[in-house]
C-alpha cells in the first residue's frame, strides 16, 4: 500500500517529458516557468535548478536553468509574446486534462534521466 509521501520522484528535462505531462505543466504555470524554479543538489553533488510539478502519482523536478525556462516559453507557440499561456490553448488543455490523470510512462520509473 502506498502513502501520499511515497510518490516516486522523477527528474527529467522538459523536452524528454511525455507531451501530456508537458501540457499539464503549462496549465500549472500559465505565466511561464522562470519565477517558479527551485535549486537543489543532485545525486552527483551538483547544484541544479528545476521546476517542481506534482501529479497524483509522481513528484517531478523538471531540470532547467532560468535561461532555458525563458527560451522554452519564447519558442513555444502555446504562449503569447508576453510569456502567458494563450486562452484558447489553456481551455483546450483544461478540457483534455480535467481528470488530472498521470499517464503511465515507463521511462518515468527512472529517478534521473
Amino acid at each position: 500500500m502506498s502513502t501520499p509521501n511515497a510518490k516516486p520522484r522523477v527528474i527529467k528535462d522538459f523536452d524528454k517529458l511525455d507531451q501530456d505531462i508537458q501540457e499539464q505543466i503549462k496549465l500549472e504555470y500559465p505565466e511561464g516557468f522562470e519565477d517558479n524554479l527551485i535549486s537543489f543538489t543532485n545525486m552527483e553533488g551538483k547544484r541544479v535548478s528545476a521546476l517542481p510539478f506534482e501529479t497524483e502519482e509522481k513528484h517531478y523536478l523538471v531540470r532547467m536553468t532560468i535561461e532555458e525556462a525563458q527560451q522554452i516559453i519564447e519558442d513555444d507557440d502555446d504562449y503569447d509574446g508576453d510569456g502567458n499561456l494563450k486562452d484558447e490553448i489553456k481551455e483546450e488543455y483544461e478540457d483534455k486534462h480535467e481528470d488530472g490523470s498521470d499517464p503511465f510512462d515507463e521511462d518515468d520509473n527512472i529517478e534521473e534521466d
